[in-house]
């Protein structure tokens, strides 16, 4: 599995989108300084994904997050794939039985198949979309989540990199 965090929030950022010549879209644009934070775990072999909506990222958020993906996968024994974050190198950071992390080599987010889970639900999700508080954003969130995980092939050709195929 490969696992990573992904910020969220209020703060707008036009994208391109069609509309009918001669009109010009209008999409609305705010900045608030307000965000939550989605952990998602991926197998691309599997195309599944899980994850969890979370107020802040530190390593007692990790190690919930790494409790619900022990539990998800509870009959799998879990190498997972992690950035090196300062909350996934801690020696504090509880990891339960069934998971080893394997982190990434330094300055490489492109290694990580989870960061595409981020581009998806920007592009199709939030795309110029303003949101009154977090709670409708959160909403947002969960329904474009179900969406990916209720769709494998989606999810493996999102996620699915050469070198993260297994050979015996």
């Amino acid at each position: 599995m490969a696992q990573d965090e992904g910020r969220f929030g209020r703060i707008d950022r036009p994208r391109r989108c069609w509309a009918p010549k001669p009109l010009r879209p209008i999409v609305p644009r705010q900045i608030v300084r307000e965000s939550v934070y989605v952990f998602a775990a991926v197998c691309a072999a599997l195309g599944r994904v899980t994850s969890l909506i979370l107020p802040t990222v530190n390593t007692a958020m990790m190690a919930l997050f790494l409790a619900h993906v022990a539990r998800e996968f509870a009959d799998s024994f879990i190498i997972m794939l992690v950035d090196r974050a300062g909350w996934h190198t801690t020696q504090h950071l509880p990891v339960p039985d069934n998971i080893r992390l394997l982190p990434l080599p330094a300055r490489s987010p492109e290694l990580n198949p989870a960061e595409h889970l981020w581009e998806e639900l920007r592009e199709k999700d939030l795309a110029n979309r303003s949101f009154s508080s977090l709670r409708p954003l959160e909403k947002t969130l969960c329904e474009g989540l179900t969406h990916l995980a209720a769709d494998p092939d989606r999810v493996r050709s999102l996620t699915d990199f050469p070198y993260m195929k297994l050979t015996l």
